[in-house]
């Protein structure tokens, strides 16, 4: 009867059954369900952690592209009001591009800056700060009673939208990283999702109430991603390092000096005047030759000269200015140009966008998939290609475009023209994007601001040039004329440069690895 119970030196196992050392029978019998009952627990919780994970990166980067698609909506949203500014306060189109210009300005300065920021203070932290920027200067925008102050709004807008890009590439890089360069290239393809829902919403707000609804419309959602971030984005610690307040100063000096000198030069009846447009492009030299020595001694440079020694990183910045001015800076003006050459509508100047962003936004998603097998290279030159026929085409007046369309209304044929360009600036961008990360994939939020910083640069001078020749011209529409044949031959004179770059993912110059890797 007794021995039938354990006794009291005989060890319970953690079920509560006997464990008795010499009871081999009771272990054959209870091993395999302890066994069982003690790996289930793990496995379960194991599998569940992982699904977290997975869940968890996949918000991460939902709520990232939230905030690429809340800059995509403004840019183009800002593209359409531009008319209804210029007439809203009376101003010329020259003081009108400045609504723009300054936006990109201050993109030019902030880009950079905010990556290596991104990179010393964590991404999170820089995120939440650009966002919260970018919302207060909305909410500025929104009530500014003259155009001073709308473009003092715009620069607040910018410093802050300037911290998404950088950042946010910063943090998809890191929460994909065996899969970055899809990511990357996925990420890319949030943007036009923005200039498609852009122009027709700024359009039917701007129709519907005034352009002052544009800058409201962003404040919600910026909120909602601010919420989103807060919550899912990890802290990240911070890491050792020094920010180039001075190297980024110095660049906006710069662009602002040449940019305020082409600007002038319209208005320079006088003397006086002449004497300040010169003033202006002689401050533009000194300050260049000062950006140049600063950041050759600097400890920790905003732009690493050494690294732009390098050809393909030279190479691709090169192409990133040209890129600026004919994709991003031109196509800011293209609302303004179907207004006032085409005689559409507010509404109608926003829908013409459309097909430009589904183009690009289709196109970007196959190259990102197909990025690994089809290189780098020949991507950017077919679409760059496409993008200078494109603006070639645009050259053209309506009873021309008309013609070559075949009877095809012009409005038509020109939308058919911005989607062609959007193919090619959907084939282009996943693969330049990649292109410069992969020399540094482990500074990517740096190189994505040093990338962003001449595209930037390059729009912000073209719209300054551009606006200038407009209101230089005979006509707007000869104006334009000129405008799109010239970006058209820049574009096409970017192929040696494009050939420079890296040629695939998995095989760089030893020159353009920066030392990492060998062999193209």
């Amino acid at each position: 009867m007794y021995a039938a119970c354990p006794r009291k030196h005989e060890d319970l196992d953690s079920a509560g059954t006997p464990a008795s050392r010499g009871s081999a029978a009771a272990r054959g019998i209870w091993s395999p369900l302890v066994s069982a009952a003690k790996r289930e627990p793990g496995r379960q919780s194991l599998t569940a952690d992982r699904a977290t994970r997975e869940m968890t990166r996949y918000l991460i980067f939902v709520t990232v592209s939230l905030g690429l698609l809340l800059t995509g909506i403004a840019g183009t949203s800002i593209a359409v009001a531009l008319e209804s500014i210029r007439s809203s306060f009376g101003i010329s189109v020259i003081l009108a591009g400045w609504v723009i210009a300054i936006f990109q300005l201050a993109l030019t300065a902030s880009m950079p800056i905010v990556g290596k920021v991104s990179d010393v203070l964590g991404r999170r932290r820089t995120f939440m700060a650009c966002l919260g920027l970018y919302i207060v200067g909305s909410v500025m925008a929104a009530l500014s009673p003259n155009v001073w102050l709308l473009i003092a709004s715009r620069l607040i807008q910018a410093l802050g939208g300037g911290g998404f890009m950088p950042s946010a590439v910063g943090i998809v890089a890191e929460v994909f990283p065996q899969s970055r360069q899809r990511a990357i290239g996925f990420f890319s393809s949030i943007f036009p999702i923005g200039q498609i829902v852009g122009p027709v919403v700024g359009g039917w707000l701007i129709h519907s109430f005034s352009w002052r609804a544009i800058f409201w419309v962003n404040v919600p959602t910026g909120l909602l991603v601010l919420v989103l971030a807060w919550i899912l984005i990890p802290r990240g610690a911070r890491r050792e390092g020094h920010i180039d307040v001075m190297g980024a100063a110095l660049i906006a000096g710069t662009l602002a000096s040449l940019m305020g000198a082409l600007s002038l030069i319209a208005y320079a009846t006088t003397t006086a005047m002449w004497t300040l447009v010169g003033t202006l492009f002689v401050a533009t030299v000194v300050l260049t030759l000062t950006f140049l020595r600063h950041e050759a001694k600097a400890a920790f440079p905003i732009v690493d000269l050494e690294i732009l020694k390098k050809r393909p990183f030279l190479a691709a910045n090169i192409y990133n200015f040209i890129y600026g001015a004919g994709v991003i800076g031109i196509m800011s003006l293209i609302p303004l140009f179907a207004i006032n050459v085409y005689g559409v509508s507010y509404f109608e100047s926003g829908l013409i966008l459309v097909p430009r962003a589904i183009g690009m936004m289709a196109t970007s998603f196959i190259v990102s998939i197909l990025l690994v097998r089809l290189g780098y290279r020949w991507p950017i030159i077919i679409g760059t290609s496409l993008a200078a026929l494109s603006l070639f085409m645009l050259s053209l007046d309506p009873g021309r475009l008309m013609t070559l369309g075949g009877g095809i209304e012009s409005t038509t044929t020109l939308a058919l023209i911005l989607l062609v360009m959007g193919i090619g600036v959907g084939l282009a961008a996943p693969a330049s994007n990649n292109a410069c990360i992969e020399l540094m994939p482990e500074r990517a939020a740096t190189i994505t601001g040093i990338r962003g910083m001449f595209r930037q640069a390059g729009g912000a001078v073209s719209i300054t040039i551009a606006t200038l020749t407009l209101h230089q011209s005979a006509s707007i529409a000869s104006g334009f004329h000129v405008v799109f044949i010239a970006l058209g031959i820049a574009m096409l004179a970017t192929i040696p440069a494009i050939l420079a770059m890296p040629r695939s993912p998995t095989s760089l110059d030893s020159d353009g690895a920066l030392g990492r890797r060998q062999n193209l």
